[in-house]
């Protein structure tokens, strides 16, 4: 409990940091709107990237909260989704919570092993026969890999959601599971909850 509040204090202050600092700096925008050499693009750039840091830090505090309650080795699975993006191994793990998801995914392979990264971060190593689909983990144990699960039906313009994405909002649409997603592409790091992709900030990944 108390680790939570100062866990809870840490991000507030940093919150409040970058909040400050937007603050000073739209003021300077105010202030230097119409100057010549005033870059009005780039300062709103820099904005832009401490509302993504203040998002990705209130979203690391929210998923320890959500994954701690359900697994006691969620700092393995940390660990693991750190490493799969370090290397950029693309990834899709679902946490599951209250909700059973068994109705939901399909083709499954059973593995019913405990919980480890190095055995996560192996299923997802590319040419794993299993590293294609979402392996599944409720309470300390992986069940599953290879899971085929709905695709998500929401539009999002011209934003381009990868296949693993879609899948991870799909689930996260229609049960109440923690849906964890690493970028093939770029190694970046999300989670899914209720229809929602949040970002992970690749500095905040250390849950301990």
């Amino acid at each position: 409990m108390m680790e939570n509040i100062s866990a809870l204090v840490h991000i507030k202050n940093h919150i409040s940091y970058h909040l400050d600092q937007i603050i000073e700096e739209a003021v300077i925008m105010k202030n230097s709107l119409g100057e010549k050499d005033y870059c009005l693009l780039c300062e709103l750039s820099n904005i832009r990237e401490r509302f993504d840091e203040i998002q990705s830090s209130a979203s690391f505090f929210y998923l320890k909260a959500y994954i701690a309650e359900f697994t006691k080795n969620y700092i393995e699975i940390a660990k693991a989704l750190q490493n799969l993006s370090n290397r950029r191994h693309g990834a899709l793990i679902i946490v599951e919570r209250l909700d059973s998801t068994g109705s939901k995914i399909h083709g499954g392979i059973q593995i019913n092993a405990d919980l480890s990264s190095r055995l996560i971060e192996s299923i997802f190593y590319p040419g794993n026969p299993l590293h294609d689909g979402a392996l599944l983990i409720s309470g300390d144990v992986i069940h599953s890999a290879a899971n085929v699960l709905p695709l998500t039906t929401q539009h999002f313009g011209s934003e381009k959601i990868g296949t693993r994405h879609r899948a991870a909002i799909g689930l996260s649409d229609q049960t109440d599971a923690l849906i964890l997603v690493v970028s093939e592409e770029t190694g970046k790091m999300s989670f899914a909850l209720e229809g929602t992709l949040y970002p992970i900030s690749s500095s905040n990944t250390n849950l301990q």
